[in-house]
């Protein structure tokens, strides 16, 4: 926590020197900064079914984040706004259910990890025009897992502005180390700290469409639809499956898996202080997979300055073809997974968040204009249960 808030006081430094620039409305020229959102969280879960013990045993976690996204913004000599993002974000956690990888180990090395994930975003509008494209690269790191990604897309805005159609690929290049149980280890790798690992690829490829259109001034709507697939090594080497026979095994899933999704999203203004947005996603796979997800959010505005935004989210799926519980599958099934996130469930997700956005700014200074914080609960009819707390700074 100490941490967490020195980081803090620096960063209110270093906006507020940034504050004392660029103050005229003119497109800037040179390179400018022109957002700067701080966020940090804490999340915790428990429940009874790790997919590394095989579908039974501890889910505990905990995870603390902290993400800095930097915007900066520069018009070209044909007025169009460039916009540069950068997003670093740092995760330290600490699973119960890794640990098991390792049942005779007190606390081993995979107990805890540190996850860090930089992205980097480029977007170009011709304003005139309605035109955007943009494009991205990210990369995330941990012990075991290492992804690279990119993306490219295009958004263009109807004539009158009322409408704006968005196209969106992504690429996400995954190495995924082999790391076993430890009784399924061949001789000679004792998951010691300088043992090899072996790697396998993982690769998914998105495309992404939607469509928003503003209605009138108090009703907005969004469409959405996805194309996903996967290809490569999709289970992952450290989760258990117990057969009938009392025999354990790896998790063993097809290496490939085609995914859509489709939704909605719509917002409506009931006057100057209470905003309605609804969301609904339907999503289906080639594992035989299927969901559906309702999310309601109603921000209230208290005063000027002041506004909380309650919430609540369901969703509900069906089980994959390749999942069974503990015990349950037999030789003869070619793949099998005791994974409770391919299980059939539902599950519930509430809470609210507390915004604070006066027009003098926060600390005395004026572009440090927003600060929130959010916390949600979360329950899944399997026994799983979470609870996250976010804080959000924002210099703008």
């Amino acid at each position: 926590m100490k941490k967490i808030i020195i980081s803090i006081v620096a960063l209110f430094g270093f906006l507020h020197a940034k504050a004392q620039e660029n103050t005229t409305t003119e497109h800037p020229k040179k390179l400018t900064l022109d957002e700067v959102n701080l966020v940090s969280s804490y999340y915790r879960q428990d429940g009874n079914n790790s997919a590394v013990t095989g579908g039974i045993g501890s889910e505990k976690l905990s995870d603390i984040s902290n993400t800095i996204d930097v915007t900066m913004v520069k018009y070209d000599k044909k007025e169009r706004k460039n916009k540069f993002d950068l997003s670093v974000g740092i995760d330290h956690y600490s699973s119960a259910s890794s640990d098991k990888i390792d049942l005779q180990a007190n606390s081993s090395a995979s107990y805890s990890d540190n996850r860090i994930y930089p992205t980097l975003g480029w977007s170009r509008e011709n304003e005139a025009k309605g035109t955007t494209i943009f494009a991205g690269v990210s990369f995330s790191s941990e012990f075991d897992y290492q992804s690279y990604g990119a993306n490219i897309g295009f958004a263009k805005k109807t004539p009158n502005k009322m409408g704006e159609f968005t196209a969106k690929f992504q690429a996400y290049m995954d190495q995924v180390s082999l790391i076993a149980p430890i009784e399924l280890r061949t001789a000679g790798n004792t998951g010691g700290e300088h043992d090899s690992y072996g790697v396998s690829g993982r690769n998914t490829f998105a495309l992404s469409l939607s469509y928003s259109q503003i209605i009138n001034q108090n009703f907005q709507v969004e469409f959405l639809a996805d194309g996903i697939q996967q290809t490569g090594y999709l289970s992952l080497p450290f989760h258990r499956v117990y057969f009938t026979d009392h025999s354990v095994h790896q998790e063993a899933l097809p290496d490939r898996k085609f995914k859509i999704p489709v939704g909605v999203r719509a917002n409506y203004f009931l006057g100057d202080r209470l905003i309605v947005r609804a969301y609904y996603r339907y999503y289906t796979d080639d594992w035989g997979l299927k969901s559906n997800t309702f999310s309601l959010e109603t921000p209230v505005k208290i005063s000027p300055f002041l506004s909380v935004s309650p919430f609540y989210r369901y969703y509900s799926q069906t089980s994959a073809q390749y999942f069974a519980p503990f015990e349950q599958h037999t030789a003869f099934d070619d793949f099998y997974t005791s994974n409770y996130d391919l299980s059939k469930f539902d599950s519930h997700f509430y809470g609210a968040g507390i915004r604070f956005s006066p027009n003098n700014g926060l600390f005395g200074i004026e572009r440090l204009n927003m600060v929130e914080v959010r916390y949600g609960h979360y329950t899944k009819s399997v026994g799983m249960k979470s609870d996250i707390i976010s804080l959000n700074i924002r210099f703008k």
